[in-house]
Parts: structure tokens; sequence; C-alpha cells
């Protein structure tokens, strides 16, 4: 029997450990940093493949081969993207053609905080104090904002074209070689491990499949009750305001403000007085407060089950490493991480706190 090693070089093992996870962790975060282009569409790309693989599935029970299911799923999810895109732009346009009437209720709203500032400033440079008599001033010229926006929209344009390419390609080739994508997959463990992988890799599809489909029909429902309510409240577009203001709805914490700004555009050449704005806030506030503490929790949650911190602080580093795309695809990565804990015996204690 070997003997017990010293208190000393167990710690001095345990510390080194300890660093080396650290060090690692900085490396995948670093590589998930850099790699954003290609990790979000790849992780797009997944979850569409989960959303379209049921209808795919219907389709091959029908006698429909799955290579030609998986082409008439993913054509026709692009032609009802091209549809919703063309309308878009075609109410851009008139949005465009209508500009002169936004833009008086717009310049008074920015005449009126410009004033403020100008108010602040002015208060702000009596406390200052004033140059002394010979002191070099130095002025530094700043870069023209016009030219910096342009340059960082046609950048984040060519990432999203370069992203859009290669999802419904990926997309297709997910839903055409599930099976041997799955068994491919088996492959790359030990036997001995392969009843484990299969019964995680079970459990991530229920989690995402439910997931989607609990947050198409949460969507869906928000989508409806706000077309409703701008038909009502006799807004212009209803349909495509209410289609773009209850997917931003969506977004957890942020969607209250996010759903506002579509109907807030519309409305500026309607309306001229507060009330109807202020109604428009109120309800869809009321929307979002329903959708995320009632229909989430019970569409979503009872499968996904996080807890409210692990949410929030998924959102936070996740919208940190991948900005907006990273705000969508927050809760399901963190619904894969904690499956996976929860089959990993050395990382129950992580899965439990997720959960907890």
């Amino acid at each position: 029997m070997l003997p017990d090693m010293p208190a000393e070089e167990t710690r001095v093992i345990g510390t080194t450990s300890v660093s080396a996870r650290i060090i690692a962790a900085g490396i995948v975060i670093a590589f998930c940093y850099f790699a954003t282009t290609v990790l979000v569409t790849i992780f797009v790309s997944i979850l569409i493949t989960y959303f379209l693989d049921p209808v795919v599935g219907w389709l091959e029970r029908i006698r429909i081969p799955r290579a030609l299911g998986s082409l008439i799923m993913v054509l026709i999810t692009l032609a009802l993207m091209a549809a919703v895109a063309y309308s878009l732009i075609e109410r851009a346009d008139q949005f465009g053609r209508d500009w002169p009437k936004y833009r008086q209720p717009l310049h008074a709203a920015s005449q009126a905080v410009e004033s403020k500032l100008e108010s602040f400033e002015a208060h702000v440079s009596e406390i200052e104090p004033a140059a002394k008599e010979g002191e070099r001033i130095v002025t530094v010229t700043e870069s023209h904002p016009v030219r910096d926006a342009l340059i960082g929209r046609l950048t984040s344009l060519s990432v999203f074209l370069v992203e859009a390419t290669f999802v419904p390609f990926l997309v297709f080739f997910m839903l055409a070689g599930k099976r041997q994508i799955w068994h491919a997959t088996m492959q790359l463990f030990p036997a001995t491990e392969r009843t484990q992988v299969r019964d995680t890799l079970e459990d991530v599809t229920q989690v995402l499949r439910s997931y989607l489909m609990g947050t198409a029909l949460v969507g869906l429902i928000l989508v409806v009750s706000s077309w409703i309510f701008f038909w009502l409240l006799g807004l212009d577009f209803p349909f495509l305001t209410a289609l773009v203001s209850g997917l931003c709805n969506l977004v957890p914490y942020l969607g209250a403000v996010l759903s506002w700004v579509p109907p807030l555009l519309v409305g500026l050449k309607q309306y001229h007085t507060a009330g109807p704005f202020v109604g428009i806030f109120a309800v869809l506030t009321l929307f979002h407060f329903v959708a995320s503490n009632l229909l989430v929790p019970a569409l979503v949650g009872w499968r996904v089950r996080l807890n409210a911190l692990a949410l929030t602080l998924a959102l936070l580093f996740f919208g940190w490493l991948w900005g907006a795309m990273g705000l969508i695809l927050a809760i399901p990565v963190t619904a894969v991480l904690k499956v996976i804990c929860d089959h990993t015996e050395k990382l129950h204690p992580v899965g439990r706190w997720l959960s907890a």
C-alpha cells in the first residue's frame, strides 16, 4: 500500500487543479467570444432543426422520404420568412414616405430633451473651475459619428449575411441526416458510456422541443392579443406591428420596453395626445407581465426548470458574449447545460443550483 500523501502536497495538488480549471474556463469563454459567428450559426440551426423535426417526422410517416420532407420544410420556412421580410420592408418604405408626418412630433420631443440637457450643462458649467491664466487647453477631435455608425452597421450586416447563408444548409443536413448524425455521435463515446449519453441526448431533445413549442405558443398568443388590441385602437398596420411587438415582448425583462417601440413609431403619425400612448404602454406591459408570470411558467418553465437568478445571470453573460443573439440563445443553452449537469455525477450540485 502506498503511503498517504503529505498534507502540503495535497494542498499543492488541489491548488493546481483549481488553477487548471480556471484556465480551462477562460480558454472556453475566449473561444466562445472569438468564434461568435460560427457558434451562433450552429446553435440557431440546431434550434430551428428541433422545431421543424416533428413535421419532418410526420411527413416521413406518410411515405415522403426524409430528405425530400426536410427540403420541403426548409423551403416553406424560407418562403414564410421572405414574405414577412418583404412586408416589413414595404412598411418601412411607407414609413419613409410618411416621414414628414413623423418628423414634427419627433423634432418637438428631441427639442425638449435637448433643452433639458442644455440647462443641465449650464448648471454644471457654473460649478466647473475656470481655466487658469496661461493654462494650455488641448482640444481632441472626435471621429465622425455617422461614418462610424455606417461602418459598424456594414460589419454587422456582413456577419448576418454569412450566418443567414449557412443556416438553411445546416438545417437541411441536420434534418435529412438525423439518424446518421445520432449514430455517429454515439460512436464518439466508449460502449460503457453510450447508455448514459443516449439518455442525456434524449433529455436534451425533450427540453429543447418543449422550450421551442412552448415559446412559439406564447409568442402566438402575444401576437394575436397585440393584433386585436392594435386593431381596436385603430392603429395603422396592426398585424405587422403586432408581429414585431409580440416577438419583442418575448425577451425576458426587456420585452416590455422593446414591445413599445413599434406601436410608438406607427402611432406618432396618428395620435397627438399622450392618452393613446399611455394606453399602449399599459396594455403591452400587462401582456408582458401575464406572459412572464403565467404563460411561460405554465408552457415552458415546467420543462426548462431554471431559477430566476440562473436565468438572469445567463441573460447577462450570453448577452455580453454574443450580443442580441445571446439574449435569444441564453435560455436554451443554459437549459442544455443543466441537463448535462444532471446526467454527470460530478456536476450534480451545479444542476441542483440552476434549478433551486
